[in-house]
């Protein structure tokens, strides 16, 4: 073989060898990527469910913020000073406080037993014993529910002449006219399936073989579908009051329902979350996770949304004039912690900063929205300057789809919708309180299969949206569902806005 057959063969060899080496090298990073990925779906699968880190993780993370706090505060000063006034406090840190007795509530229907000792005469006075106090112990006990059969007596009277006719009381309103629903049955059926998550099979068990009276789960399913009429005026009345605020939070959660093509079969639906801070939250069923099933619940509506960056809530901004998002900066966080489990260093540093952000939030939690706005544009923009500039630089030199890559592109692409609650102080930093409204019916989905069928959505929609609004504002929600379900029969439409959530007040029968 002559030299330039050598020659042209050794090039060849060299192009291939190259080229393998390239395949290698990202076979090399694909396999790092896939264990990444596969460790975060254990930890998810398996692990704690919040964003906890190993101790030493959150040393990292303290002494960083502890750094950064100390050169925002003065620059020229080190940070030993700061690190010796928190060093008392986490000597202290790991000492367990002692637990707190709580007196039980007065409000509790007390019932008193007295045990008498046997009383015999003094062997030196030959008197007999006089009371000189008392030693009282006290505990909490429950009365088992019980089902009673309610019987309303309404006496006829007629004139003996036959002419005045007969003259009888008339029936009060009830939830289901020609049922055997009772009040306080309907309140317990709806707390029982929806608060605490118990399915109607299990609910017809109870009935059966603790109480002996069989009502059939199909029964008591017509039952809540009518008590979600009654409850739907109340529900569309707390939608239109909260559409003029303009800025909701929004979010959404995956739900099973039975399948209406296939019997036996489940599909998936889906919860959307409309939530106003600190006030009511509207839940809405579809069957779609698409722009059109929150285009149309949003159909009018003129402010800003508050969302995670799924593109639909960013196609509904750019398609829907007169509404912005905002981001939520809880998912980027979420995202740094991910990373900084996976030993991802470059994490601490983002984390820290992130908990600055915070710190400010905590900070200015109970002023004024004016006051509010004026502290964030004070102190935040040069944190997020400093977060964007750092995310910028490092981007490069990161694998896009290592969970540190995933972090950085993630907050890049959604920075300007994160700045956007520092436009107005009643905006939240994050999705928080709305995800927080989402667990009840996470519960829920674990406990039971499905909630029925599709077209049996809204009235869980409106059940809940009922029962998570009275948690926000701290109702008790068998204490409103027993008042409510028991003078809607009897009100006008003009008298709804009185029992929404947000301005209810038990009425006076109840009260006294």
């Amino acid at each position: 073989m002559n030299p330039d057959d050598l020659q042209a063969e050794y090039e060849r060899l060299k192009a291939e060898n190259t080229q393998l080496r390239g395949q290698v090298q990202e076979y090399e990073q694909r396999l790092t990527e896939a264990r990444e990925q596969i460790a975060e779906l254990q930890r998810q699968l398996f692990g704690p469910k919040a964003d906890r880190l190993t101790p030493e993780q959150q040393e990292q993370v303290n002494q960083l913020a502890k750094d950064l706090e100390a050169e925002a505060a003065c620059p020229d000063a080190a940070s030993d000073r700061v690190l010796a006034e928190e060093e008392p406090k986490s000597k202290d840190k790991h000492r367990r406080a002692r637990g707190v007795r709580h007196p039980l509530p007065i409000h509790l229907e007390t019932e008193t037993l007295v045990l008498e000792p046997e009383l015999t005469r003094c062997n030196c006075c030959g008197e007999m014993p006089h009371r000189i106090g008392e030693v009282v112990t006290e505990e909490v006990d429950m009365v088992p529910a019980k089902l009673i059969r309610r019987r309303t007596v309404r006496p006829k009277y007629a004139c003996g002449c036959g002419d005045a006719g007969v003259v009888i009381a008339p029936l009060p309103p009830r939830l289901i006219p020609q049922s055997k629903l009772g009040l306080g049955l309907a309140v317990y059926i709806t707390l029982v399936r929806f608060d605490d998550h118990l399915s109607f099979y299990r609910l017809e068990q109870q009935f059966q073989e603790r109480h002996g009276v069989p009502i059939p789960r199909q029964q008591m399913v017509q039952w809540v579908e009518k008590i979600a009429f009654w409850l739907q005026p109340i529900y569309n009345a707390m939608w239109a009051a909260m559409l003029p605020g303009g800025y909701l939070q929004v979010d959404e959660t995956p739900v099973k329902v039975l399948a209406p093509e296939v019997k036996g079969k489940a599909a998936r639906g889906y919860l959307w979350f409309y939530a106003v801070p600190g006030g009511d939250v509207i839940l809405v069923f579809n069957r779609s996770r698409g722009l059109g099933a929150i285009q149309d619940r949003l159909k009018g509506f003129k402010g800003t949304i508050q969302t995670d960056a799924y593109d639909v809530y960013e196609s509904l901004a750019n398609n829907q004039p007169g509404i912005k998002r905002n981001g939520c900066l809880a998912h980027v966080r979420r995202r740094f912690y991910a990373a900084l489990r996976q030993n991802f260093s470059q994490a601490v540093w983002f984390i820290a900063q992130i908990r600055l952000l915070y710190r400010i939030e905590d900070e200015i939690r109970a002023l004024p929205p004016a006051e509010r706005k004026a502290i964030r544009q004070e102190r935040a923009p040069t944190i997020w300057k400093a977060l964007k500039d750092k995310a910028e630089e490092l981007k490069p030199s990161l694998l896009p789809k290592s969970t540190i890559g995933d972090a950085i592109s993630y907050f890049l692409n959604d920075y300007d919708a994160l700045l956007g609650y520092l436009d107005d102080g009643r905006f939240e930093i994050d999705n928080n309180l709305i995800e927080n409204s989402i667990r009840p019916t996470a519960v829920g989905r674990r406990r039971r299969l499905f909630i029925g069928h599709p077209d049996a959505g809204w009235r869980s929609a409106v059940i809940y949206s009922i029962l998570v609004s009275c948690r926000r504002r701290g109702i008790n929600p068998d204490e409103y569902l027993t008042d409510v379900l028991g003078r809607l029969p009897a009100m006008k439409s003009n008298q709804i806005a009185s029992l929404l959530p947000g301005v209810w007040k038990p009425s006076l029968i109840d009260s006294c």
